[in-house]
């Protein structure tokens, strides 16, 4: 029999991982990401498998708790093929190089620290570097269209279908020959919200024996889109009404380019009155550009503002803050400022000086647009956290704090339970990619609403299919 390893994404929901070994010979890897928040210390821990046995690397789409840790499994042996989408594969690169320089960034910083105490050899280094990432993305790759076939072996197939989460994202349909047997496995990767903008619908999965699926947000219902739009435009105009600047932290790809085309759709509609907008990401302007250049694959509405004005997301208000010093000119604005900065959970990136110089000030506002992972510092302020410690300075909150869920690119209770619906004939559902007490809930829904048992993955846990 076939078997499914999951090395990430068990009962939490970064990190995702899992490692498909067919009874053919086949060893296929289904994303490689980073952990996050407080199970960051799993990126440091030896691989509890050979990466030199992996044949086919398949990526979903390209954020970092998906794709994060695949230059450590060129770094220690894997020599397979890549199968992923064009667009994907681009923004990845742009997230593992990132990824790559941070971590230097990080280990210089805190070796010089060590260094001065004698406790250098305590240092964990980088997980991997930026040749590393170039090696992997040097190795073959077969790229794939939404919903053709790609066979890769005899008796293996899989096709990518449009997961609606960000641009280039697929859930993967894998059909295999076991026992004489034609069998099909479903990951469903991260499926979006059906109110998302930017992104035309998810597609829809026909049939599965076996479902790999997210529960991210598998224990609640967000806030329709358009109440979600309403309150995001009341915090903004309200905010810089009295004289203050509105912090987003914002995850680079997908959501930056949502906020952006919200933003571009007010002043074009007269509502934004004149202020200042800074994208300060140079990850997320790089992103855009990514969009940009795949604006096909985007909503019809995007398509629009690219024939009108040659650009999908460019407005008169917007300035991109490319370098260091472009971003700290920023500081010098008393108020009329729109500041979206990553990191997207500010566990790292300039937001977190926009954090040291604003936060403490009552008249600004910080608006949360996506999820906020456990440990993570936007986590703490979220659950109402008074002061915060940003660069060995205690900060006070006064800045009103709010958190808009509609724009998360992750699809709910409801639509997950539609999506499965759905399905003209589906066996197994296995629940990955959330946290352990929301996949209970999610579980008991799934009784429920569908009639069917779920199971909830657990770490290193090995399924036979």
């Amino acid at each position: 029999m076939s078997i499914i390893e999951s090395y990430g994404a068990a009962k939490t929901v970064t990190g995702s991982a899992h490692l498909l070994r067919l009874d053919s010979g086949q060893t296929l890897m289904i994303d490689c990401g980073m952990f996050q928040g407080k199970n960051e210390d799993k990126n440091h821990l030896p691989f509890d498998f050979d990466p030199s046995e992996i044949d086919f690397l398949l990526f979903t789409h390209a954020h970092l708790d998906h794709v994060g840790r695949a230059p450590l499994l060129y770094k220690y042996g894997f020599r397979g093929e890549i199968i992923t989408t064009h667009s994907t594969l681009e923004l990845a690169e742009i997230v593992m190089l990132d990824s790559a320089h941070l971590m230097q960034e990080v280990y210089h910083t805190s070796f010089k620290k060590a260094q001065r105490q004698g406790r250098e050899k305590k240092v964990k280094p980088a997980l991997y570097t930026a040749v590393n990432v170039t090696s992997l993305l040097n190795l073959k790759k077969r790229y794939v269209q939404y919903g053709e076939p790609l066979h890769l072996a005899k008796d293996l197939c899989v096709t990518f279908y449009n997961a609606g989460h960000i641009l280039g994202s697929a859930f993967i349909e894998i059909r295999y020959v076991d026992d004489k047997k034609e069998k099909i496995l479903v990951f469903s990767g991260d499926l979006g919200n059906r109110n998302d903008f930017v992104l035309p619908l998810p597609d829809q999965a026909k049939e599965a024996n076996d479902l790999y699926i997210e529960s991210t947000y598998g224990d609640r219902e967000h806030k329709g889109m358009k109440p979600s739009i309403k309150e995001f435009k009341k915090v903004i105009l309200k905010t810089l009404k009295k004289g203050g600047n509105v912090l987003i932290p914002s995850f680079a790809i997908e959501r930056t380019q949502e906020i952006l085309c919200l933003l571009k759709q007010m002043y074009k509609s007269g509502e934004l009155p004149e202020c200042s907008i800074f994208l300060d990401s140079p990850m997320a302007i790089r992103a855009t550009r990514v969009y940009n250049k795949y604006v096909d694959e985007l909503s019809l509405m995007c398509q629009e503002y690219e024939k009108e004005d040659g650009s999908i997301f460019d407005f008169e208000f917007l300035e991109f803050s490319k370098t260091p010093m472009a971003s700290k000119k920023i500081n010098q604005i008393k108020s009329g400022a729109i500041i979206i900065s990553g990191s997207g959970m500010c566990n790292g990136g300039r937001i977190l000086h926009h954090f040291k110089h604003r936060l403490w000030n009552k008249r600004n506002a910080v608006v949360f647009v996506g999820y906020q992972a456990e440990g993570t510092l936007g986590r703490k302020i979220v659950e109402g956290a008074k002061w915060v410690e940003i660069y060995n300075e205690k900060i006070k909150i006064n800045a009103s704090v709010h958190t808009i869920n509609g724009f998360s690119a992750h699809a709910d209770q409801d639509e997950l339970i539609k999506w499965m619906k759905r399905f003209e004939n589906l066996g197994h559902i296995y629940l990955i990619h959330g946290e352990e007490d929301k996949q209970k809930l999610f579980q008991k829904a799934i009784k429920q609403k569908l009639s069917k048992k779920s199971h909830i993955v657990k770490f290193k846990e090995e399924i036979y299919i």
